[in-house]
């Protein structure tokens, strides 16, 4: 099979890191400055905008599809980068547990005192998708 159509392992899994979630929120700012200029012109062209839908295979609480590899150990039970376009622009991470089930979790402090990458959340994270 091509290998531009079956994605390896290394490009697949990439950990939800600051820089992750800083590139995140520079895209979000993007976005907020865009419609300003769109919203002109499909005004008068009367043209909606293509809107991006999250994929189905991979939802919350499905299995990973098999396209993606296997995951590597030692991102099992990990924040990740979400594979998902629809959430490119979104502050959110998702954690697969090693029965390859996707979970997906906010960015945002939770509690306003824990953030993505604090040690009690990451710990209640794991507990939550353990099997």
């Amino acid at each position: 099979m091509d290998p531009l159509f079956w994605p390896s392992e290394a490009n697949s899994f990439r950990l939800f890191t600051p820089e992750s979630l800083a590139a995140i929120e520079q895209r979000i700012a993007e976005k907020k400055k865009q419609p300003d200029k769109v919203k002109g012109n499909n005004k008068d062209r009367g043209v909606e905008e293509d809107k991006l839908t999250p994929q189905l295979d991979l939802k919350i609480c499905k299995t990973l599809p098999s396209l993606y590899g296997d995951i590597p150990e030692e991102f099992v039970g990990e924040p990740l980068e979400d594979f998902d376009p629809y959430y490119s622009d979104h502050k959110t991470f998702m954690v697969v547990n090693k029965n390859r089930t996707i979970f997906r979790f906010t960015a945002t402090p939770a509690l306003c005192i824990f953030g993505p990458f604090n040690l009690v959340r990451k710990t209640a994270i794991k507990i939550l998708i353990s099997s």
